[in-house]
């Protein structure tokens, strides 16, 4: 038996165990804390992860476009504790207080986007919800339909590439991937070409995976259009996909 191996282990596990509780107590510290709202820009700018996650939860409001980007920056690209630190606030944000939505309009489509497909499904759903949001805005909308539209070609595309031999997380990642898009094109679909999103909606209809098929039913029924595809829907094989048709007939 490998004893050094295992001593090595243990160390490395109690070393860890160590820098949780750390982290955990930093994190402690500072939610017990207030900050100018300078120093919550700062911390998110510069922090370490426990402090922009704090930060994020504690900002206190937008009034100009600096404020947006100060936060939405952290809505991509770093620790999911951050990005779903993030989404919440920008929620609670946009939901409390009509007059910052403006700002995040004019800065947030591309943000939105990639969050609306991020890997954790909770922060997908807030991003989502926090988009419904700037519907009105067109500057917004237009812009984060055309890059929900790219994604949803592109899931498609690769889920067209897999065979039978490709590891399943893989093809799920593809399908996480399209059911928010879907999600998103259920609300936006009056930013989106009718023809393209018709095709995406026919394919989508062919998908093996009944949430696909769901979401698609969804897009068809919200947006009145593409009968054709609802009518096929309407005899899917699985109830949820028939139910979402069915439940809207007269």
């Amino acid at each position: 038996m490998h004893y050094g191996k295992i001593i090595s282990s243990m160390n490395h596990l109690e070393n860890n165990n160590k820098n949780l509780n750390i982290e955990f107590e930093n994190a402690y510290d500072l939610s017990c804390k207030d900050f100018s709202h300078q120093e919550l820009i700062y911390m998110l700018n510069n922090g370490s992860i426990a402090q922009k996650q704090i930060a994020a939860l504690k900002f206190d409001y937008v009034r100009t476009e600096n404020d947006a980007k100060a936060i939405l920056q952290n809505l991509t690209g770093c620790d999911g504790k951050i990005r779903e630190a993030v989404a919440l606030r920008i929620n609670e944000l946009l939901l409390n207080n009509l007059d910052c939505r403006k700002f995040f309009a004019q800065i947030a489509s591309n943000k939105f986007a990639d969050g609306t497909i991020d890997i954790n499904a909770n922060i997908c759903r807030l991003v989502v919800d926090s988009s419904i949001l700037l519907i009105d805005f067109e500057d917004f909308s237009k812009p984060y339909t055309d890059k929900i539209i790219t994604f949803s070609n592109q899931a498609l595309e690769e889920l067209d590439k897999f065979i039978f031999r490709d590891k399943k997380y893989v093809i799920n990642k593809q399908l996480f991937k399209l059911y928010w898009c879907l999600e998103a094109l259920s609300i936006f679909y009056n930013y989106a070409d009718n023809k393209v999103l018709e095709q995406i909606l026919t394919k989508c209809s062919e998908v093996s995976e009944y949430t696909i098929r769901e979401k698609t039913a969804l897009v068809c029924v919200n947006s009145g259009s593409f009968n054709d595809i609802k009518f096929k829907l309407s005899n899917d094989e699985n109830y949820y996909v028939r139910q979402i048709i069915t439940s809207q007939m007269p």
